[in-house]
Order: structure tokens, then C-alpha cells, then sequence
């Protein structure tokens, strides 16, 4: 396994802490005029805040200092968050100089946190630290890309040795074995995901590449599809058919035609079955592939022609 050589990271004690309105001046508004302080306004109650909170602790200390972090209990500052107009929570709002520069309301996914925390550095003039664990996830993407799924593999067995939380390495993990043909291990992998990052985009992904996979082992050959689509037109379960064996094939964009030319002839079909699967292969994909972007045009204009 990798070696990711990452810095110790300030401890968390020396950065986080709970306060209170009595203590707000001090912890918030006096302290953020030498550093960004970041201010999680949460409740025992909310659930979205239990998600929230470490994964803004996580990214706080991954900073290293460039900004804190403070923790306040709505139920027991009414006053300060009546005067900040909190509406819902979690909201998070970041203090530099004593003033509000940044803020977001609900649970957003990790890298949205991390641009975030970035952001509120590069506001105070401070430089976002390097992001050591992304770089290390960009290199496993290229592992998997030129088929070193083994490699590939162990790289993100080893950022999430680092960062159990990193959605990008889990979800690469999971993909990882999937092109090693370990189905399996994939979904189980899914199915233990934590559940801070289980709806992530990239763990969204990963499941409908691990569904996809699925399917690919039952395609039929492209070759007597085609021959059955051309015989009648109309056979929509070979159209359907030659779609996930087109896929299994490596031909995304000629699955995407096929389904839309499916749905065009009968978007009701089987349940609304190719629309379905159109957004199965569009989460599959990068979001900005052109195969996703131009089926996403084309499926649209059909739907509200």
C-alpha cells in the first residue's frame, strides 16, 4: 500500500470548540480578526447536522490552522441566531474581521465542504493548503483509466486509510473492483458505505456503474440484436436489449441512441424502462461527457416537445 507522506494535522482540540451566546463575542467576532472562524449553528435534534459537523471538523483540520471552527446549539442561543436570521439548519456561516464572508445552509457533500473552507482562507488572504489527498485520488483515476485496477486499488485503499470519508476514493475503490470483475466485493462495498458519504455523487456513480456491470454479464450478442431491431422495428425488448449490450460493449453513445429512439417510440414502455436506464447510464458517466451532455439535451426536448 501507498505511502501519502501527510503532514501531522493541527489537533482538533487546538481548533474546534462549542460556544455560547455569552461567549460568542469572544470565540466568533473577536477572535476572527486575526483568523477565519467558521461557525456551525446545529441542534441535538437535526439530523442533517450529524452528517454535517465532522465532515466540517474533517476539512477545519485539514487546513492545519489557516482557520477555526466554532460549534453553537441553536436551542440554546436563540438570541444570536435570531440576530443572524438562521432560518433552517444546519447553516454555517464564516467570520473574518469580525464580519460574515461566506455561509451555506444544509448538508452538502464533502468537496463542496472543502471548497468552502478554501474559500474562507483565500478571503482572509491566507493560501488553501495543498490538497495532498485529491492529487492522490487524480493519480488513482489515472491508474484506473490505464487499467491498473490492482494498483489503482490499493491507492484508494490507502487515502481512505487517510480519509474514511473521502467520497471520491470510496467511490473509487468501489469501481476499482468492478473493473477487476469483483462484483461482489463491489457491492458489498456500496452496502457498507458510511453513511455521511452513501448518497454522494460518487457513490451514486459507482452504483449504477456497479448495476450496469451487472447487466453486461447477461447482454446478448450485438451482432443478433441488430439483426432483431432491424427485422421489426417495433421490438422494443431487442431495442432495449442491443442498448445494454451496445454499453457492455464499450459503445455508451450508441446505447444512448438506442434508448432514445426507444423512448421516442414509446416512453411507457416496460415502465418508462429507457428512461431509466438513460439515467443510469448518465449517472455512470461524467458529468460532462459529451455522451451524458448531448443525451441529456436530446431526452429533454423530447420530454417537453
Amino acid at each position: 500500500m501507498m505511502d501519502l507522506n501527510l503532514s501531522a494535522a493541527t489537533p482538533a482540540a487546538d481548533l474546534i470548540k462549542d460556544t455560547t451566546e455569552a461567549t460568542f463575542m469572544q470565540d466568533v467576532v473577536e477572535a476572527s480578526q486575526t483568523t477565519p472562524v467558521i461557525v456551525d449553528f446545529w441542534a441535538p435534534w437535526c439530523g442533517p447536522c450529524k452528517t454535517l459537523g465532522p465532515q466540517l471538523e474533517a476539512a477545519v483540520v485539514a487546513a492545519k490552522g489557516a482557520v477555526n471552527m466554532v460549534k453553537i446549539n441553536v436551542d440554546e442561543a436563540q438570541g444570536i441566531a435570531g440576530q443572524l436570521q438562521i432560518q433552517s439548519i444546519p447553516t454555517v456561516y464564516a467570520f473574518w474581521k469580525g464580519q460574515p464572508v461566506d455561509g451555506f445552509q444544509g448538508a452538502v457533500p464533502q468537496s463542496e465542504i472543502t471548497d468552502f473552507v478554501n474559500r474562507v482562507i483565500k478571503a482572509a488572504g491566507g493560501e488553501a493548503p495543498a490538497d495532498t489527498l485529491n492529487d492522490a485520488v487524480e493519480a488513482a483515476e489515472e491508474m484506473l483509466t490505464d487499467g491498473q485496477a490492482e494498483d489503482a486499488a490499493q491507492t484508494f485503499a490507502a487515502i481512505l486509510g487517510e480519509d474514511p470519508l473521502h467520497a471520491g476514493a470510496y467511490g473509487g475503490m468501489v469501481r476499482a473492483h468492478i473493473a477487476l470483475g469483483d462484483l461482489d466485493q463491489a457491492e458489498g462495498l456500496l452496502n457498507g458505505a458510511p453513511i455521511e458519504i452513501s448518497k454522494s455523487p460518487e457513490l451514486e456513480a459507482a452504483h449504477a456503474q456497479l448495476e450496469l456491470a451487472r447487466q453486461a454479464a447477461d447482454a446478448g450478442p450485438v451482432a443478433d440484436l441488430q439483426a432483431a431491431v432491424e427485422a421489426d422495428e417495433n421490438d422494443h425488448q431487442a431495442r432495449f436489449d442491443l442498448a445494454q449490450a451496445l454499453y457492455a460493449n464499450g459503445d455508451a453513445e450508441g446505447a444512448v441512441t438506442e434508448l432514445l429512439d426507444l423512448f421516442r417510440r414509446d416512453r411507457e414502455w416496460n415502465e418508462g424502462a429507457a428512461k431509466t436506464q438513460l439515467f443510469t447510464i448518465f449517472d455512470a458517466l461524467k458529468a460532462n461527457d459529451p455522451v451524458v451532455l448531448n443525451g441529456r439535451r436530446k431526452l429533454s426536448s423530447m420530454i417537453f416537445a
